[in-house]
């Protein structure tokens, strides 16, 4: 049997998720079907749902071990630069489809294996490091704000808790799209990286100078009222994430008198993924990147964002 290196969890720790990580030796990819293949990874990036995995949310211990990460950039068989779109069709789950590292082994690995049909071309002049941040939260972040939000039809945004990928993504899109973009963080270190965005930085709960068309939530419970107030007629609030509460207190009043729609998405679809790597790359967007991480400090990278002391993505190397 071939092996290779890679990062996955080895066990199920609710309270203390780092624990739950090995890195080490995984039996390479087979693939489920005829049209899949195996893919060698040039770099990934982490998201928060790697952290939930090793808490136990959305994998079974009877799954493990299981190789963690759903974004991945990397080369085909042909030889072809490429960016994975993390979504599978799975007849199994509820949904009818997962991710990368939810029933199929992950992207944290030396080589994996994937559809060939989601295996979207690398645009050129945009560095395979880079596009690595886009298939999950960046994805996330330009469906909430073009599908979902209507944002061409906006002429302001709020984006509750900037710092992680989704929201910071966030910033960064719709600030290239020539929204006003105002942006909440506690962290006065944070507000001053989202100035430099573009946007507008503003303490969590704080009045606007101006109520916005769209909300980007993924905080919930913490900053949901907040979102609610700062709603113009009409607006969208959007939702793909409860990092603070998942059951937010809402004033129903303020949502049919202002009209409001809540909505909730994730992830996108691999037509929304290709117009996002063709808006980066025409546009000079480039993501948010905290820190690039060799994968022979994988497990740096993981305790970084455990910590929460992160504003945009941390990219892993595969080639050091």
């Amino acid at each position: 049997m071939r092996i290779m290196r890679a990062a996955f969890a080895s066990r199920l720790d609710d309270a203390d998720p780092l624990a739950a990580l090995t890195v080490g030796e995984q039996p390479e990819p087979t693939l489920p079907d005829d049209d899949w293949v195996v893919l060698r990874v040039t770099a990934s990036s982490l998201n928060h749902h790697d952290l939930w995995s090793l808490r136990g949310v959305g994998l079974r211990a009877e799954q493990l071990p299981m190789i963690l990460g759903c974004d991945a950039t990397g080369v085909d068989p042909d030889g072809n630069e490429v960016v994975v779109y993390p979504v599978v069709v799975t007849p199994g789950d509820p949904r009818g489809v997962s991710i990368l590292s939810e029933h199929f082994p992950g992207t944290l690995a030396e080589r994996v294996a994937v559809p060939r049909s989601n295996l979207l071309p690398l645009p050129a002049g945009l560095a395979a490091t880079d596009a690595a941040c886009l298939p999950t939260a960046w994805l996330t972040a330009w469906r909430m704000l073009t599908t979902k939000g209507r944002v061409d039809t906006a002429d302001a945004v709020l984006v509750q808790g900037a710092g992680g990928g989704v929201a910071t993504a966030a910033v960064a899109l719709a600030v290239a799209m020539g929204k006003r973009v105002y942006a909440t963080s506690r962290d006065a270190g944070k507000r001053e990286r989202i100035a430099e965005l573009g946007a507008t930085p503003v303490e969590p709960g704080a009045r606007l100078r101006e109520r916005v068309d769209v909300v980007i939530e993924t905080v919930g419970a913490a900053t949901f009222d907040h979102s609610l107030k700062s709603a113009a007629p009409g607006a969208r609030i959007v939702v793909s994430g409860a990092t603070a509460g998942h059951e937010p207190k809402v004033n129903l009043r303020r949502v049919f008198a202002m009209q409001l729609e809540i909505v909730g998405t994730s992830m996108g679809t691999p037509g929304e993924l290709t117009d996002l790597l063709t808006f980066c790359a025409e546009r000079g967007v480039r993501p948010v990147v905290d820190s690039v991480v060799p994968f022979s400090r994988v497990t740096d990278a993981f305790a970084r964002l455990h910590s929460g002391d992160v504003f945009g993505k941390i990219v892993i190397d595969h080639t050091r």
